[in-house]
């Protein structure tokens, strides 16, 4: 008697764990197949004799979004359709990048700004409101910074942001140091980035700690870098990076967007995961203290891609803030 209910009880459970298991696996499915992988269709626009090609969906104020290192627009896929259905949602490849012309230039943070400002000058922008990662938060911040007649908000996420960028000595890097250190190195950082591709294969692919990409998503960020040469401004975005006061351009524009950060009155919305890569918790509580008309966003555990693993959240955090504007 005793052993049967005993059985009975492990029998049901088992029956209750599976159960369990089965609801979640269900539900990871469905959050899956639910995001859409396929880029969104893109235009393109003669910029300085190249070609830049943007997503331009949608009507209204302008809401821009603007990418980083080693990605293109396809990271705002998931996001730019909550936006695109009130606003016009634009999103342009970097040049290099994406799907833009991959002229024999040199992929320095100059060149970079001169191509972006330039498009984003074409567009002839008001009222506008800019959405940005990564490089493109640099990028953004320098546009937003010397365009006050056409950047009126400003949302941002994993940024180039006060007090800890410019970044002051490789070792403030903790253990990304000696990956910095590497890429930086002539010949190794060649090695590592054109050649092996570890910046997508590796670190975009296990940026999240809640597990890698899909091998679709992978493939299609590849898709845009087939080859070693033009992988080069991915490489090149490593070694703009501002540590010790070099290269010292990007260094000083990072010290005077650092500074309109913190004095501009222009409605600001951070969003923000832990541990993240480049905001970290004391960046956050900083920004809270010295910022101002900032609101903030906790996403919840990720890593620097957040877009990967928070686009809905991202996509209606993003259309409450940007109701609420004038």
């Amino acid at each position: 008697m005793v052993n049967n209910v005993i059985s009975e009880k492990i029998t049901f459970s088992a029956l209750l764990k599976y159960l369990i298991a089965s609801t979640l696996m269900f539900v990871a499915f469905i959050n899956t197949t639910n995001a859409d992988e396929t880029p969104l269709k893109q235009k393109r626009k003669s910029i300085l004799g190249q070609e830049i090609a943007y997503i331009d969906e949608g009507q209204g104020r302008p809401v821009v979004f603007l990418h980083g290192n080693p990605t293109s627009s396809y990271l705002w896929r998931n996001i730019i359709p909550y936006v695109s259905k009130d606003y016009r949602a634009i999103a342009p490849d970097l040049i290099g990048m994406g799907n833009s012309s991959k002229p024999n230039i040199q992929y320095n943070y100059d060149n970079q700004a001169k191509f972006l400002h330039a498009f984003l000058d074409s567009l002839d922008l008001k009222n506008a409101v800019l959405v940005i990662h990564d490089w493109g938060s640099a990028l953004g911040f320098h546009y937003a910074r010397t365009r006050p007649n056409r950047v009126t908000a400003i949302a941002f996420m994993e940024a180039t942001l006060p007090p800890y960028y410019p970044i002051s000595s490789l070792e403030a890097m903790g253990p990304s140091a000696e990956f910095l250190k590497n890429v930086r190195t002539p010949g190794v950082g060649e090695t590592l980035i054109l050649k092996q591709n570890i910046l997508i294969d590796q670190f975009l692919k296990n940026d999240s700690p809640q597990g890698p990409m899909s091998e679709q998503v992978i493939a299609q960020y590849n898709s845009y870098y087939p080859t070693e040469q033009s992988r080069q401004p991915l490489l090149q975005w490593l070694r703009e990076i501002p540590i010790n006061g070099s290269p010292d351009n990007v260094h000083e524009i990072g010290l005077k967007n650092n500074t309109w950060i913190l004095e501009t009155d222009i409605p600001k919305l951070l969003f923000y995961v832990t541990p993240g890569v480049l905001v970290s918790e004391a960046t956050v509580k900083y920004l809270k203290e010295n910022s101002k008309n900032l609101d903030t966003i906790l996403l919840g555990l990720g890593g620097h891609f957040m877009q990967e693993t928070y686009s809905d959240e991202i996509g209606k955090g993003l259309m409450n803030w940007l109701v609420k504007l004038k």
